[in-house]
């Protein structure tokens, strides 16, 4: 039987009296996307049409999944909320702190002896307030969601930005920051503004060397990394049904790189087949009662160009295999374009890694194909001169791979398998070969790959691409070799061609595991009790944010004018940072310490204008709030992109940054900002960005009417005298602004209680 299966029937049972409630008020068919969105608002059945793009909205999630890095903040931040159990069902995933190096058993025994203390405030929380607990080495958070919670027509919120995974089994699967969980485990409505709808229509079927992951690859590639904000994509069309249920959630998984809210597919026998493979028939028998509800209305399909605010066709069948980057992951090179274009921009030639795994493409089918490619390296005697690394998604993965041979498979071929984990993806890889930071490429089955992301290393040029073509460039070591085309040349000096790869979507012994590294919660936690040591370096009991004092903010420095691309990583680094997610003092000490000073292009180098001395981020900063002024941020564009860690908004709030001016925002950065307190505004006139100086001092007008949909005023007042008013707009409704003036939503939940 399947997790909370009286919760999904409970749901399905409202499900299309709510739908038809939606078609009735909104007089049109419906979308998936909006099916799953009326079916989940706060107030129950519909009342009223939403205007995508601007409405906030507010819904009732069906579940909440954190993974360990951002739970310790989270679940932090919910031990002040005064609950004694979550109200919805959620869980924790021990995935993040495993650091790749040696090999899955030696990686995770150092991780449990590391982080043991990590570990066991998670357990304890987790089994206090009735939160499902996956251990370390259980897997990759969004694998085993899809494994075992994921399921048609859901909404689900998940502290990670890779949380649309789930969209591959149909549901609205949203990543957020912390405080956003904790409004929904707190049994408080969770606020979003109604998305805009980009549909893509999927005609075809992929053959030969083109995967589910070349179709993501293609996405971003047109709408860039920022093109999907404030957007669901729903795929659809004779394509989309030919894709394995895994395949989807590789494309729906990606789409967190085109700034999209959430990616979904429709309901179908792929989906009811992955549930039945996966132990869950029970859920596919009750979804197939209502499938039509779980699916867009077939009108919205046959003219989709009405019904969306965006189309994109795609033929599956001309789709050709390849690369995306480095730097940025909607870059994208074709396979056979790939020789031209890296010498043309003097890309390192020579791969020193291939990376498979990740949440994005884990699962068997993706195994299975890499895995067809490495009995072809074997038997046609080809020596992988890269370094070659496998990482499953999950235990269940990993033991049934195991127990086919296929682990054996690369081993022979000189792989090293690492624990499930999110290791190398988000910069958990101690990779000795590059600490003298020297110019190399790397091919790798992951979803990110903005500079220093997977090894620290700046020279460091990630692609990333399909697991059977990371497999082939590891066996070539050489990023100008076409697969569909050139030959390599083998160990007895004879020229070989590598032939198509193939997999199996589902296990033909099916699905197997001894421990899946499960540990339900207590029924009643009210008394135990969770303790966090004051001594501890790692984990520290949160002291609630001031209260705005209800005047114009005035006398603020600049800390940091950014320049250029600034994600959630330059605002607060992951890889060797993870430790501290617990500790928001310790953590803050990475603030914006990976953003690029528009003054000196520097990193990690401001001047305090107190001491007119330079120094560190985080120093100058601290040195602002110390003495009662504070400070202000100016970024660029698409300001927060990346991961949903709400860290990057936390610290700011921590070290006294009382403003946040950008040209414009990542969708989940700039709610987290909200969130946390912190004053989250853009340009009215992007320009201005230039009018900063270093040296400039700031107010902020118009606090006093702070209200929806008037603009503030930002007083700048340079070392000369001079001045300029700055018009800057927000996107806060009045329920935000209540956040800002209680200091964060926390507070105001605390209130309400």
């Amino acid at each position: 039987m399947a997790f909370d299966i009286n919760m999904i029937k409970g749901f399905y049972t409202k499900m299309p009296r709510r739908i038809e409630t939606a078609k009735q008020v909104l007089n049109k068919p419906l979308s998936l996307s909006e099916k799953i969105l009326y079916s989940h608002l706060d107030i129950g059945e519909a009342t009223e049409a939403f205007t995508r793009g601007e409405s906030y909205v507010d819904f009732r999630p069906d579940r909440v999944a954190m993974q360990d890095a951002t739970a310790q903040m989270a679940l932090l931040q919910f031990m002040q909320a005064g609950k004694k159990a979550v109200a919805v069902p959620s869980t924790v995933h021990c995935d993040h702190l495993i650091q790749a190096k040696l090999g899955a058993d030696q990686d995770l025994e150092t991780a449990n002896y590391t982080n043991q203390e990590v570990y066991d405030f998670l357990a304890s929380v987790s089994n206090k307030y009735g939160i499902g607990f996956w251990k370390p080495g259980a897997g990759i958070i969004h694998q085993v969601v899809l494994e075992n919670y994921a399921f048609p027509g859901g909404m689900m919120i998940g502290t990670d930005s890779h949380t649309p995974n789930a969209g591959g089994m149909g549901m609205l699967a949203i990543g957020v920051g912390g405080a956003d969980a904790v409004d929904v485990m707190a049994d408080m409505p969770w606020e979003l503004k109604f998305p805009k709808l980009i549909g893509v229509k999927l005609s075809g079927k992929l053959s030969g060397w083109a995967s589910p992951k070349d179709v993501i690859l293609r996405v971003a590639d047109i709408l860039t990394v920022k093109g999907g904000t404030g957007a669901i994509v729903e795929y659809f069309g004779e394509g989309a049904a030919s894709l394995s249920a895994t395949g989807r959630s590789t494309i729906c998984n990606m789409g967190a790189e085109i700034g999209a809210t959430t990616s979904t597919f429709g309901y179908d026998s792929e989906t009811a087949k992955y549930l039945k493979e996966t132990g869950r028939e029970d859920v596919a028998q009750l979804a197939n009662e209502i499938a039509d509800s779980l699916t867009g209305d077939p009108e919205v399909y046959i003219n989709p160009a009405a019904y969306f605010d965006q189309l994109i066709e795609i033929d599956l069948s001309t789709l050709e295999p390849a690369l995306n980057g480095p730097f940025t992951p909607d870059l994208r090179t074709t396979v056979s374009k790939m020789a031209e274009t890296a010498i043309k921009n003097e890309w390192p030639l020579n791969m020193e890694a291939g990376l498979i795994g990740s949440c994005t493409n884990s699962s068997y089918e993706d195994i299975t194909r890499a895995a067809s490619l490495a009995d072809q390296a074997y038997e046609k005697k080809l020596k992988i001169t890269s370094d070659l690394f496998i990482t499953p998604g999950s235990e269940q993965v990993r033991f049934t791979i195991e127990r086919d041979g296929l682990i054996e498979k690369f081993e022979r071929i000189g792989a090293t398998v690492l624990a499930n984990a999110c290791g190398q993806c988000i910069g958990q890889w101690d990779r000795e070969d590059v600490k003298d930071q020297h110019k190399n490429s790397i091919v790798t089955s992951f979803n990110r790959n903005f500079a220093k992301r997977n090894d620290g290393n700046p020279n460091t040029h990630a692609f990333v691409s399909s697991p059977e073509m990371v497999m082939a460039y590891a066996i070539a070591g050489k990023l100008d070799f076409n697969p569909l085309a050139d030959h390599l040349i083998n160990e007895d000096g004879e020229k070989v061609f590598l032939e198509e790869p193939v997999g199996m979507v589902y296990p033909p012994k099916g699905f197997d595991v001894e421990d899946a590294g499960y540990q339900a919660p207590a029924t009643d936690g009210s008394a135990l009790e969770v303790i966090v040591s004051p001594e501890s370096e790692r984990l520290q009991l949160l002291t609630p944010f001031v209260a705005w004092d209800g005047g114009n903010m005035s006398g603020m420095r600049l800390l940091i004018k950014a320049k250029g691309k600034c994600t959630t990583d330059h605002i607060s680094m992951a890889g060797p940072w993870l430790r501290y997610r617990g500790h928001l003092e310790n953590i803050s000490q990475n603030l914006l310490i990976g953003a690029v000073n528009y003054f000196n292009d520097k990193t990690n180098s401001v001047v305090n204008q107190l001491t007119a001395q330079e120094e560190a981020v985080p120093a100058a900063a601290q040195a602002y709030r110390d003495a009662g002024m504070g400070s202000i941020v100016v970024g660029d564009e698409n300001y927060g992109e990346g991961s949903s860690r709400e860290h990057a908004a936390m610290e700011p709030r921590f070290l006294g940054v009382k403003v946040v001016i950008v040209r414009s925002f990542a969708r989940i950065h700039e709610t987290n900002l909200k969130k946390q307190g912190v004053l989250a505004l853009t340009f009215a006139n992007k320009t201005d960005y230039d009018l900063i100086q270093e040296t400039d001092q700031f107010m902020v007008e118009g606090l006093d009417s702070f209200e929806p949909g008037k603009p503030l005023c930002l007083l700048v007042t340079h070392a000369d005298g001079n001045t300029d008013r700055i018009l800057a707009n927000h996107s806060y409704n009045a329920n935000q602004i209540e956040w800002f003036k209680a200091g964060s939503a926390l507070n105001m939940i605390k209130k309400q209680q």
